[in-house]
């Protein structure tokens, strides 16, 4: 297994990390999470000796093998086949059954695997460095954004692989549903450390939420016995009879440690901007069709009506003409055949590929978001630019030095500058990081108006997603459901025959309402020891805390009028509450986490019961 030992690096005058350590034991699969530029990415050229580092060490067994997904795309051989044997020992170069089972998991065909490589999209030819990684079968798999480009049935593919994977991961990816669904650990980036939790990225981020807000308090309290100290050397140290007794409180505050603000990260947070409509049906699509080759159209025959405050998702295979019908739908392509009637109070604003490439890379950011329309003041676009994470002097950047993933922010503050009862998404997600995509999906719900998304992410499907319109079969297919609806009714063809199908036995209302009863019961008998120990200590920490305060105005008193014993006694009272009150803060912790355990545990199984 790896090590790290007091890893630092430094880049740009940037420190990333500083004495990081870190120890993966076998079989763990672990997600990496952080910001944008945290250094994710850096991490993984390191292990790899790609990237070198200031000080510190990585230490990596003899004969361990180490495979990364390589986003740099370069093909020598004139066949897949051919091209992903490459990896293959010279022992195995005709072991083509190793080679093709694993470009038949990714998607591709038996007719496929006689191709050039470089006829393929994007999307497969990442596919084809994945099948070249997995034939070198390492021991540990470095996945950087494995999930780019992947379209849902090999995103699942690929989920049920890593799960089986008989080694360790380290998986860097924004789609928290895969994540979660297939890591035992979470570790992230956390100011210029590595933090490691067992478990999902929830279970994570509520643990750093409780460390913070545990050192918080502790601050506070810190600040507060720094305050009385300095108050009490103040009044005390020109007084030669008290003047010992400063001076001891001065040595006490000089041995203080300062406890520094805590970094804090800047999240996207908005709305978007509803424009009221009293249409019942905003758009009407009567047999749509669509195709750059007449006698071999994308889709035909697509009809659906969708109404106020309705959600639809477009999904299927790559290059199957997803994003096509989404631009036919918005009116970016001339139509061919059949009729779309929209309500003449519909509004609509489009986010997609074709629109970020038209922002006007020479504009800076609040010009380019004031340009959606005159109504919008450049001081109303600042706004919006700051809630895009472009705060102060970040939204006088002009669009030509931006990341794909800033250029996308930019796209979004130009539609939440846009009224609108009608949204197009084409991958939204695309290069946001996770806790960006949590807020899109939060304003997307908020959202009064309807929704039409293209999208490769099983979370957004599950969370937002009322109906569905499937490319599959050689065709387009409109299906009133939800997405699990469609996986339990109809699924992908990829995984016909894959795996039997379990039948899960109907419960009715009262038997799940038992179960449920049940349930409850067992976690509330959990929690019980946990919530008390809770109770018990939230209790003593505001009792001692009301003693200190007194103890405290006595001592004031004491050192008022000159009384050195009591300023003594008084003074190690006051030291020996303040360690009682940290110790109780420590016990409130660990209590605070066991509890959480359980509360998350049962809540799975309550909403397993549900499905």
């Amino acid at each position: 297994m790896i090590q790290l030992t007091n890893l630092s690096k430094s880049f740009g005058g940037q420190t990333l990390f500083r004495d990081v350590n870190l120890k993966v034991a076998k079989n763990q699969k672990i997600g990496l999470v952080g910001r944008n530029g945290s250094g994710k990415s850096t991490l993984f050229k390191m292990i790899l000796g790609e990237e070198g580092w200031d000080s510190g060490d990585i230490a990596i067994p003899k004969n361990y093998r180490i495979g990364a997904l390589k986003q740099h795309l370069v093909f020598t051989e004139k066949t897949v086949r051919e091209e992903c044997a490459l990896v293959l020992p010279e022992d195995e170069q005709w072991n083509f059954y190793k080679i093709e089972k694993l470009l038949f998991g990714l998607g591709f065909t038996e007719e496929d695997l006689d191709k050039d490589p470089l006829s393929f999209s994007g999307g497969y030819q990442i596919r084809i460095n994945l099948v070249k990684l997995l034939a070198t079968e390492p021991n540990m798999l470095l996945l950087d954004e494995p999930t780019n480009y992947l379209d849902l049935p090999s995103l699942r593919w690929l989920k049920s692989f890593i799960r089986e994977f008989d080694g360790e991961v380290l998986l860097i990816t924004h789609d928290r549903d895969f994540m979660d669904s297939v890591t035992t650990h979470t570790m992230g980036v956390q100011r210029k450390g590595l933090r490691l939790v067992q478990g999902d990225s929830h279970k994570y981020y509520a643990t750093l939420d409780l460390e913070d807000e545990t050192y918080e308090k502790t601050k506070a309290n810190q600040e507060k016995k720094r305050k009385e100290l300095e108050e009490f050397v103040a009044r005390n140290k020109a007084r030669a009879s008290t003047a010992a007794m400063a001076q001891s409180k001065q040595k006490e505050l000089d041995k203080m440690e300062e406890m520094g603000e805590l970094e804090t990260d800047t999240d996207l947070s908005f709305r978007f901007n509803y424009a009221d409509t009293p249409a019942k049906i905003v758009l009407r699509a009567e047999n749509l069709r669509f195709g750059y080759d007449p006698e071999n159209p994308l889709f035909e025959n697509v009809t659906f009506a969708l109404e106020k405050g309705k959600r639809i998702a477009i999904i299927g295979k790559n290059g199957k003409g997803k994003s096509t019908l989404l631009n036919y739908i918005a009116g970016e392509l001339p139509l061919q055949k059949g009729t779309l009637n929209y309500h003449p109070s519909t509004k609509f604003a489009h986010f997609g590929q074709t629109n970020i490439e038209r922002l006007n890379t020479s504009a800076t950011i609040v010009e380019e978001i004031a340009s959606m329309s005159k109504e919008i003041g450049i001081p109303q676009a600042r706004n919006i630019a700051g809630r895009m994470m472009f705060s102060g002097e970040l939204g006088d950047k002009k669009i030509e030095v931006l990341s794909g993933g800033e250029r996308s922010r930019v796209m979004l503050g130009k539609i939440i500058a846009t009224p609108a009862n009608l949204l197009f998404l084409d991958e939204p997600t695309n290069h946001l990081d996770m806790q960006s995509i949590d807020a899109l999906a939060d304003a997307i719900e908020a959202f009064e108006g309807s929704l039409i998304m293209v999208t490769h992410s099983e979370m957004l499907l599950r969370r937002l997603a009322d109906a569905l319109i499937i490319f599959h079969k050689g065709g387009a297919e409109y299906f009133e459901g939800m997405y699990d609806e469609f996986l339990e009714k109809i699924g992908w063809e990829e995984e016909e025959g894959s795996k039997p199908k379990k039948k899960k036995p109907k419960i009715d209302y009262k038997e799940r309402k038992k179960l449920r009863r049940a349930l409850t019961q067992e976690r509330n008998e959990k929690r019980k020891s946990f919530t008390k120990e809770i109770k018990l200590c939230e209790e003593k920490i505001e009792k001692l805390e009301e003693e200190m305060v007194l103890k405290n105005e006595a001592l004031e008193q004491a050192s008022l009028s000159g009384d050195n014993s009591a300023i003594m006694e008084l003074s190690k009272e006051v030291g020996i509450l303040q360690q009682q009150v940290d110790e109780w803060f420590e016990r409130l912790e660990t209590a605070s986490l066991e509890d959480e355990e359980i509360v998350a545990e049962y809540e799975e199984k309550l909403t397993a019961l549900d499905s």
